[in-house]
């Protein structure tokens, strides 16, 4: 797709950026994370976009059946009135929220934070060990080695606080740990109160086949960030985006199937973050900086998946687009990845 082309295509998605509310398809099952309206979240930050009531309004007229965001701390009063409206539109909440350090200061956000949640009415709350992406943070395996080992040092701060405040840490596999250390990390633990926030597409950036990556965590997920991938081929390696439901690479069925068998009761959230695609260097030397465990068959495998599914057009690309067109689109992408889950039932209802 051409600059031209795609700018063509977001002026096309700003005439229905106005569409009504009631015209979004309804039955999806899914629920709808805050990071997939990011661009918007950040427009109408003065307008209170990300506030919790305004957005789980919002994501009702978007017919999503649950939303996942940050809540903050807040009195218990404040917490209750964001439980009376998920209750009152039958919009389920779940929380984000940062894992706590040693000091006891940010123990106290914390736990103030996990308190905050549960008077909300949220019984899991998302967490994320690392901000950034493992193969661009580290630049030697020492240096992951530490983080691993923070990571640890705060789940055991953190694991006794959310049992008592009776709330589920649900740990993102967000392209830090790979499979099995995650896999290793949780079960020194074998607590109930921790899990993982499975996303669908992430490994794939660490050398990891999707489908597998979701029946290894399976066991352990009590959330899903639901999404799909496109991708690309690159000299460094290949580029990876989030694209609508039905677009991209990922057996969703098959995925989707496997989380509902092991849990029926989990409840997925759509991440469709809409931006330039990701760059993953995996045949640059700094890549290789803390993956000496991995295979050159497990890089091999990955660059087979990536050449057959690149596509032929490359991935769109929004930064050189006008504010208004990014929201046309990025409103534009949840409304069509809803509409596929509807269209395909992707989900049992």
């Amino acid at each position: 797709m051409t600059r031209r082309e795609f700018t063509a295509a977001g002026l096309a998605a700003v005439a229905g950026f106005t569409a009504r509310a009631d015209e979004s398809p309804a039955g999806a099952n899914m629920g709808l994370l805050l990071y997939s309206y990011g661009r918007r979240a950040s427009a109408e930050k003065d307008k209170g976009f990300a506030d919790p009531i305004r957005f789980l309004e919002f994501a009702r007229s978007r017919k999503a059946a649950a939303v996942q965001l940050p809540l903050g701390s807040r009195t218990e009063a404040d917490a209750r009135l964001i439980r009376q409206a998920s209750e009152k539109h039958g919009v389920p909440v779940e929380g984000i929220v940062a894992p706590p350090k040693d000091e006891k200061a940010d123990r106290d956000r914390f736990t103030n934070e996990l308190a905050t949640a549960h008077h909300c009415g949220a019984s899991v709350v998302r967490i994320v060990m690392l901000g950034g992406r493992r193969y661009e943070v580290f630049e030697k395996a020492e240096d992951y080695a530490a983080f691993a080992k923070r990571a640890e040092e705060s789940l055991r701060i953190a694991e006794p606080i959310a049992r008592s405040q009776k709330v589920v840490l649900a740990g993102e596999n967000h392209k830090d740990f790979r499979t099995d250390e995650l896999v290793a990390l949780l079960k020194k633990f074998g607590s109930d109160w921790l899990g993982v926030c499975l996303d669908m597409g992430n490994n794939l950036a660490l050398l990891e086949d999707p489908v597998p990556t979701v029946q290894a965590l399976v066991p352990f997920t009590k959330t899903v960030h639901l999404k799909d991938i496109g991708l690309e081929e690159s000299a460094d390696g290949f580029r990876m985006a989030e694209v609508p439901l039905g677009q991209g690479c990922l057996d969703l069925k098959a995925m989707v199937a496997a989380v509902q068998k092991a849990n029926p009761r989990t409840r997925f959230h759509l991440e469709m973050i809409t931006r330039d695609p990701l760059a993953i260097p995996c045949l640059e030397e700094k890549y290789w900086a803390t993956f000496g465990r991995v295979s050159g068959r497990e890089l091999a495998s990955t660059l087979r998946l990536v050449r057959k599914h690149s596509r032929k057009e490359p991935l769109p690309r929004i930064m050189g687009l006008k504010l208004d067109e990014q929201l046309a689109v990025e409103d534009r992408h949840v409304r069509d990845s809803f509409a596929h889950a509807v269209k395909t039932r992707l989900q049992a209802t």
